[in-house]
């Protein structure tokens, strides 16, 4: 297993080191700070553990940069409430306090690793294609991955359109993997978890002294995606006064950080999201009609999980299966009246909902099987 430990204090860093040597099982590489990590992360790691406070990009926005494409463990002297759960929304599975022993170090990787092993051998189950992310498979499923797999080839803009849950960023996510952009950053941004005062600085960046709180200049998501993807979820929610912004960036190729007379040529490919109506939007003079058509080249509309019944029992025991080695449980299985409730159920919540469920049975039913009682859906099937 190849680890990235990312410490900025040299004596951590070279404890870390000295201690984890004894454990050959894990190849460890060392960096001093974010920046020098993100220059040499490629997909040989298998787990990357960091300090939250570091100078120039602190833990967390080295976790939104990574943007999942890794699993992290964080490690801090000085945690606050605020941090950790900031953390844990990110996906940051184990948050250790300095200080700690090693061994309580090793357990986390440990377990890490066993999450790993069980997700790599249930999506190899489910497809032999490189269908990166996905958990289960079908004909709707796959005629969707066709349209996406040859738009992936191209630099075209996309957008991703279907109800919530369906999986947009795990289409973005295939779509750049799938791309000539391989090799360079995938930047997810979630328009509706913003500010609407600070997306214009989270996109675009900004220069020391460009507000009152900006102690030192910041490189924008645009930046960050530089030769990559920069996925824009839910673009609809993006505030009126930001989109021409957008598409001035989008047209000229080029962006301005706040506080700066000086523009940064740009490189990347645009893939946006929504389950909002634009065209309603943009009659409602909410939403530029000529953003609209730049970001709309290539649209993309993924059918909600009711219309992609073959992938309901796929996902659900490969989830199963994820959770039980998550909580170290054994194995659990559905049984046949489950798995009828499962597919009868309408999914409103699509794939995030199946995900909910089914990790919420695999605690809570008392054996080896989970009964249809214990997915809790009874009452709210139609």
């Amino acid at each position: 297993m190849k680890i990235a430990i990312v410490e900025d204090d040299i004596n951590m860093r070279k404890s870390l080191e000295i201690a984890m040597s004894d454990y050959k099982e894990f190849e460890i590489k060392t960096f001093k700070n974010a920046k020098d990590a993100l220059k040499s992360l490629d997909d040989t790691y298998d787990l990357v553990i960091t300090d939250i406070n570091m100078p120039g990009m602190d833990g967390i926005e080295f976790v939104k940069t990574l943007n999942g494409k890794f699993e992290v463990i964080i490690m801090t002297g000085n945690a606050t409430l605020q941090r950790a759960i900031e953390s844990i929304h990110l996906g940051v599975k184990d948050f250790l306090l300095k200080p700690f022993d090693v061994e309580t170090l090793v357990a986390a990787i440990k377990r890490e690793s066993e999450v790993q092993s069980a997700k790599k051998k249930v999506v190899g189950k489910t497809t032999k294609k490189k269908n990166s992310g996905f958990l289960g498979t079908s004909k709707v499923l796959e005629g969707v991955l066709n349209i996406a797999t040859k738009a992936a080839k191209t630099d075209a803009s996309i957008l991703l359109l279907g109800q919530s849950g369906v999986g947009k960023e795990v289409f973005a996510n295939y779509i750049h993997e799938n791309s000539p952009r391989i090799k360079k950053p995938f930047i997810a941004i979630n328009m509706a978890a913003i500010p609407e005062n600070l997306i214009e600085s989270e996109l675009f960046g900004f220069e020391k002294g460009a507000f009152t709180d900006a102690s030192e200049a910041k490189a924008g998501q645009f930046e960050l995606a530089q030769g990559g993807t920069l996925f824009l979820d839910e673009i609809g929610e993006m505030p009126y006064g930001v989109q021409a912004k957008l598409l001035r960036a989008l047209q000229e190729k080029e962006v301005r950080r706040l506080g700066s007379s000086k523009s940064i040529k740009i490189d990347i490919r645009v893939v946006s999201a929504t389950n909002a109506n634009l065209i309603e939007k943009i009659k409602n003079g909410e939403f530029r009609e000529d953003l609209y058509y730049r970001l709309n080249t290539i649209p993309l509309h993924i059918p909600p999980l009711k219309e992609r019944k073959d992938e309901i029992l796929q996902i659900a025991e490969s989830m199963c299966e994820i959770n039980c080695k998550k909580y170290d449980f054994t194995l659990k299985s559905f049984t046949e009246d489950a798995k009828e409730t499962l597919l009868s159920y309408d999914w409103p919540g699509n794939i995030r909902e199946l995900i909910s469920v089914v990790e919420r049975a695999v605690i809570l039913s008392e054996g080896l099987e989970i009964s249809s009682e214990e997915l809790f859906l009874q009452n709210r099937i139609n």
